[in-house]
Order: C-alpha cells, then sequence, then structure tokens
C-alpha cells in the first residue's frame, strides 16, 4: 500500500527526509554503487572490510569525496520511499543522485553490475558526470554503459543474497 501523495503528512515527511539526507552531502561528492553484500555491518557482507578499503582508494586517487550509500539513513529512506512511492530507489535517483558530482561502482567479479548499480550509474552518465569503475583490487577506469553488463533484478538479488 503506497501513502497518497496529496497527504499532507506524507509531503511533510518526505520534505523533511529529503532536506535531512542532502544537508551533509558535499558537493564535491562521488557517488560509490557497490553491491549490498559488501556492505560493512550488513548480515549480508561477504567481503569483509573490502568496502572501506576500496573507499580509501577512492579517496586517494580521485579528485571527489566519496558518498558511501551504506549509511543508515539511506537504509530507512529507501524503506520509507518503497512505502510511500512504491519505489526505494526513486529516493537514491530524485534525492541522493542530484548532488552527486560523479559516480564510481563496483562490478562483481565478472564484470556484470547489479540492475540499481548500474542504472544509477547510466543516471548520472546521463546528467554529463564523470562515472568511473572500480575493481575489487582498486584499479580504477572510466565507466562505459553497455546494457549486456547489466544484470536484472532478480539475478542481481541471486548474487548478494546468496548463503
Amino acid at each position: 500500500m503506497t501513502i497518497s501523495p496529496t497527504d499532507q503528512d506524507y509531503e511533510k515527511e518526505l520534505l523533511q527526509r529529503a532536506a535531512n539526507a542532502i544537508k551533509n552531502i558535499y558537493s564535491d561528492s562521488i557517488y560509490f554503487a557497490h553491491p549490498v553484500n559488501y556492505y560493512e555491518g550488513s548480515k549480508n557482507n561477504m567481503h569483509g572490510t573490502k568496502e572501506s578499503e576500496l573507499v580509501a582508494i577512492i579517496n586517494e586517487k580521485l579528485p571527489f569525496i566519496t558518498y558511501n550509500p551504506n549509511q543508515p539513513h539511506n537504509q530507512e529512506n529507501y524503506q520509507f520511499w518503497k512505502k510511500a512511492t512504491g519505489n526505494g530507489m526513486t529516493y537514491f535517483f530524485d534525492i541522493i543522485l542530484p548532488q552527486m558530482a560523479a559516480g564510481i561502482v563496483l562490478p562483481f567479479s565478472d564484470g556484470m553490475i547489479g540492475a540499481g548499480a548500474y542504472d544509477e550509474m547510466e543516471h548520472l552518465a546521463e546528467s554529463k558526470k564523470p562515472v568511473y569503475e572500480i575493481n575489487e583490487s582498486g584499479i580504477i577506469t572510466i565507466f562505459k554503459p553497455n546494457q549486456e553488463r547489466k544484470l536484472s533484478i532478480e539475478k542481481t538479488r541471486e548474487r548478494v543474497y546468496k548463503q
């Protein structure tokens, strides 16, 4: 069930959450799109501290400040947007990504990219923002959109939630 967009409480809550989410984003931020099974602190983490290692490399090698979506307010807002609008990803596309100066994506080890992460990078590229790719070894290259590398939502979920 979604909340009616005409509901004043809905509108007020969306605006307040959006304002709180963007108030600490730097203008020179780079959005780090990566599979949720790299999220440190998550029950789904299968990669130890690789997330923070890659963030350190990004901060060292690129002239941006890394914005990591692995933050409690982002998980909470994703769920709120999902309940309110029917699609939690609209939170990232409408609120977070417009604040970014660039993007960087971590593909799976076979080069395939999760559905959400791919769409986020494509969105930033279409917005004429620089987009990069980083592998698990920390090698950074320019991201080249190629739909053949994009996994379906179902295939992405299979990979990140496998036990």
